[in-house]
């Protein structure tokens, strides 16, 4: 099957199509059995209701694990504040040692000064 020219080939490629169309045109509908179409309605209706049922179900989980998320990151903020909270604490524990460290060694080295001008003084008279 050999065309000669391109328009040959549209003109089939159109029956083609026309052909096509009219197989699915011209099928006849089958008399519906009130009966089946309404048990077809129902199940139909069952399909859509379980559907909506599971898309419910699967938004209540979804709200679920956002509240889950947000109570996780909730929790792990309030841990990381204690725990700054808790190291603020230690470094003013800290501070407040050297700075009583700091004025004992101060008070030692005064002392120590006093020593050494009494023992000078007594030995002097």
């Amino acid at each position: 099957m050999s065309f000669q020219n391109h328009n040959e080939r549209r003109e089939a490629a159109d029956a083609a199509k026309k052909a096509m169309l009219e197989k699915f045109k011209t099928k006849a509908t089958a008399p519906v059995d009130p009966a089946v179409a309404a048990q077809k309605a129902a199940e139909a209706q069952a399909r859509e209701e379980k559907r909506v049922a599971a898309e419910q179900k699967r938004r209540e989980r979804v709200e679920f694990e956002k509240l889950e998320r947000k109570l996780a990151i909730e929790a792990k903020a309030k841990a990381e504040a204690e725990a700054e909270a808790l190291a603020a604490e230690e470094a003013e524990r800290k501070r407040l040692a050297d700075i009583e460290a700091e004025e004992i060694r101060a008070f030692e080295q005064k002392a120590r000064r006093d020593l050494k001008y009494a023992a000078r003084k007594a030995r002097q008279k």
